[in-house]
Formats: C-alpha cells, structure tokens, sequence
C-alpha cells in the first residue's frame, strides 16, 4: 500500500507550478485547497477556480507593466475630467472610444484642437488610461520631446528602426504637437512618424491651433498637406473651444475669498494659460521595448 505525504506532494507541486509559470496558483492554492476540501467542490471547480485567479492576476500584472510604461501623467482620469466644462464633448462618445474597439484595430486617429486650458491634455490622458485598462498599449509623450529623441535616431542612422520600436504601442499621444519649432529636421522626422503609422497604429493629437494655421509646424505646404490628409483619413476630431480651466478656478478661488478678480489676478493667469503646454510632463523613456 503507497504511503501518501501530503507534505511531499505539496513540495512538488510547488516546483511543478514553478515550471508552468503559474506563481498566482502557487501562492493562492493551499487556501482554496483548503475551502475546496471544507466545502466539498468538485475537482473542476477548484481547478476552474485556480485558473480563473491565474488569468485575473496576469491581467492585473500586465496593465500594472503597461501603465508604467506608458508615462502617463498622474490623476488624469474621466472621473475627474469636467465633462460640464466642455459642453461640446459627450461623454458617451469619449466612453465608447475607451473600448478601443472599432478604431484601433484601423489605425484610426483622435485629434483634440482647442486653447491652451481647455483639458486637451487631460481628456487625452484620461482616454490613454482607459485604453490600458481595457488591454491596449499606449505611450504618451510631448510632441517635442519625442522628435528630438526621433532626431537623434535619425544622426545614428537608426531613425525606422527606433519608429518601428512604436509600433507595440496601439495609441501614441502626441502632446502640444504645435511647440515643436519650425525646424525643417524635426518636423521631417515627425512626418515619416506620421506617415509610418498611417492606416497601421493610431494617433492622439492634441494641437492649439486648427489645421489652417500648421504651416507653423510644417514649413513646407506641401509637407503640410500631406501629413493632415494622412492624419484625417480616419479621424474623430473634438474641437474644445472653451475658456481656459485654470483661469476660471484662479477667478473663482477669488470670488469665494470674497475678493473680486484683480487686473494682476487675470493677467496672472492668463499667463498662466499662454504656459499652459510648458508644464512638466513625464519624459519619454530613453528606450522603448
């Protein structure tokens, strides 16, 4: 008659789940062994149970990975964006963009247009983490930062290689795209980044000025042209004219101290507004995986 140790058996599960790669299972088994044998489930259901919790923590793991890697800025949720602010924006049609469905697998692009302010940026961040949240990947990067890191590539001769390297990103937001300086190289390599997505992986864009005036980004018309005719062959376009929201809660914080709006309170933030693209944003890893 075999002799059954539980205590061996336990030791060689252990390395068995170790070479399956399944540390969830691993941790969690004795406690819904233990419940299972208490309340007497079946053996389907404990391993059901095991690999429902497996694929629940993997979920778990790799939007925390994808988060990280996506450096979006912090506390920019749809909870917390004024959706009453904007009147222009419905929330039901942001929310069905979050699912990402019927436009990422296009290639489709979102462009936001409206005054420094008016929670371009927060909107874009917001939609990012949802995607993630819903299995996508995304990277957010000011506009700026990213063609200068695309121009050093470009020095190295390594420019559709470390273009190529963007393409595990389902959405690439590019912030403030109008501060990038009217450069003929850098807005060159932003047009082969645009032109190497087209049709293939999305872009957000967010932008103060409408596409009449981005022959200050584009020197060249012609480059002009052809990158907005790429960018709106499939895109949802949000025009967010609004007041500037910082510039309202500056006004308002004032109003409820029982102080009416200073001529130096408003200029102060309207300058405020004229800086609004120039805050800190996280930096673009120096690599992308």
């Amino acid at each position: 008659m075999t002799t059954v140790n539980p205590a061996i058996d336990a030791q060689r599960l252990s390395l068995i789940l170790n070479d399956l790669r399944l540390p969830a299972i691993k941790l969690v088994w004795p406690e819904f062994a233990a419940r299972a044998d208490k309340e007497g489930w079946p053996a389907v259901r404990l391993l059901a149970a095991l690999a429902e919790h497996e694929v629940a923590e993997r979920d778990r793991r790799r939007i925390e990975r994808h988060l990280g890697d996506a450096r979006l800025p912090p506390g920019k949720t749809l909870d917390s964006f004024a959706f009453d602010a904007v009147p222009m924006i419905s929330r039901a049609q942001v929310t069905a963009l979050c699912s990402g469905d019927g436009w990422l697998e296009k290639g489709a692009n979102l462009i936001l247009f409206g005054p420094p302010g008016g929670g371009k940026s927060h909107l874009a961040a917001a939609i990012g983490l949802a995607l993630i949240e819903n299995g996508w990947r995304v990277l957010f990067t000011r506009t700026s930062d990213l063609v200068q890191k695309l121009q050093v590539a470009r020095r190295e001769l390594a420019l559709e290689a470390a273009i190529a390297k963007l393409e595990k990103y389902h959405l690439l937001i590019l912030d403030d795209l109008a501060y990038v300086t009217k450069d003929q190289a850098e807005t060159s390599v932003l047009f082969e980044l645009i032109s190497a997505r087209y049709e293939r992986r999305s872009m957000l864009i967010t932008a103060n000025q409408p596409f009449g005036e981005w022959n200050r980004v584009f020197p060249d018309p012609a480059m002009t042209l052809a990158a907005v005719d790429r960018l709106v062959h499939h895109a949802t376009i949000f025009e967010m004219n609004v007041e500037s929201y910082r510039r309202r809660s500056a006004i308002q914080r004032q109003s409820r101290a029982g102080r009416p709006p200073t001529f130096a309170t408003i200029n102060t933030v309207e300058e405020m507004s004229r800086r609004d693209n120039q805050e800190e944003k996280p930096p673009l890893p120096a690599t992308t995986k």
